[in-house]
């Protein structure tokens, strides 16, 4: 809610003080934004949200726009999350739709892939991945593709408990890397930022950044 969204960031207020080794950003609620946005940014704190809709304006009741999140003060935008591809029927054409929309609304695409326990139990975690990267970036320009943030989330990780070990991050992780690479070139691949999130806390931070291909972290319940 908007009161609780409040608390929080005068919750995190003396807990940022002067970060400056890392970019920060909340992602509430829609009906939550314009009231982050007005208190994180004497933090220097970004907000996102947490979905939009891909057309500019139109008849879609119900839905939000680009337009309509720029304008709360919103810089980021999550794109195909686990739950939307999950239970929102999100697929890998929607979610290029919504990138289109995030970055032509002058806006970052936080844009989440992640295999599920049945992918990876079965050895198809990089195929699963690779593709969702490959159709979620279709179409973009090679310096648009550096701006974006990636985040890896595999959904077999996310609030169960167990999590991927740094070497698992960094082993898909990479692999996304070296795909960017082969898509859009060196230099998209060594700008463009790719996070794990997937019961990330704080006993198990410091190993996962520690790996040379993990930019952040896409943080859950333990925020």
């Amino acid at each position: 809610t908007i009161s609780e969204t409040e608390a929080f960031f005068a919750q995190i207020k003396p807990v940022l003080g002067d970060t400056s080794h890392c970019d920060v950003v909340v992602a509430p609620p829609f009906t939550a934004l314009s009231v982050a946005a007005k208190a994180a940014e004497p933090l220097g704190v970004r907000v996102s949200a947490q979905d939009l809709y891909w057309e500019k304006d139109g008849a879609w009741t119900g839905e939000v726009s680009a337009v309509m999140i720029r304008d709360t003060g919103c810089t980021y935008v999550i794109i195909g999350h686990s739950e939307r591809r999950m239970y929102f029927g999100d697929t890998d054409e929607v979610v290029n739709k919504k990138v289109h929309a995030v970055i032509n609304g002058a806006m970052t695409p936080i844009m989440c892939v992640g295999e599920t326990l049945a992918e990876r139990e079965a050895g198809s975690t990089e195929a699963k991945v690779l593709g969702q990267v490959k159709a979620g970036l279709a179409g973009r320009k090679a310096e648009q593709v550096a701006g974006l943030v990636i985040a890896y989330e595999p959904i077999w990780a996310i609030g169960t408990g167990r999590n991927a070990t740094p070497a698992d991050a960094q082993a898909v992780i990479g692999a996304i890397r070296k795909a960017v690479v082969g898509q859009f070139g060196a230099d998209a691949g060594a700008a463009v930022r790719i996070q794990y999130g997937g019961s990330v806390k704080a006993g198990t931070i410091a190993e996962l950044m520690a790996e040379p291909d993990v930019d952040g972290a896409l943080v859950g319940g333990a925020s």
